[in-house]
């Protein structure tokens, strides 16, 4: 495979990732998502905020969270996003505590 076709290839999956969080499965909460794999939408906005940057393109968090979310992110908020529960946010905590380093969440 060529490195135009495995581009492409990558920005199909990454698109088709999108559409399945931000479309398909609204439901599944950001802290869920966290608290099972350690990443979610926000940083999944701020990867595509930091791939700008680093080619020169100057993109705010916030302007990286509209690109990705598709609108503001607290329009999103509102219409998505529940409240945590405190077992959720205890084991958010846990789970930040391990991966302090790791990533920046």
């Amino acid at each position: 495979m060529d490195d135009q076709t495995r581009l492409e290839i990558e920005a199909a999956a990454f698109r088709r990732l999108q559409q399945h969080l931000m479309q398909d499965r609204t439901d599944v909460q950001n802290i869920d998502m966290m608290n099972l794999a350690g990443f979610c939408r926000n940083c999944l906005s701020r990867w595509y905020q930091e791939a700008a940057n680093e080619r020169g393109i100057e993109m705010t968090k916030d302007a990286g969270r509209e690109a990705y979310y598709g609108m503001p992110y607290s329009d999103w908020r509102d219409l998505h996003q529940t409240e945590a529960s405190p077992e959720k946010q205890a084991e958010f905590k846990v789970a930040f505590a391990q991966n302090v380093g790791t990533d920046k969440t």
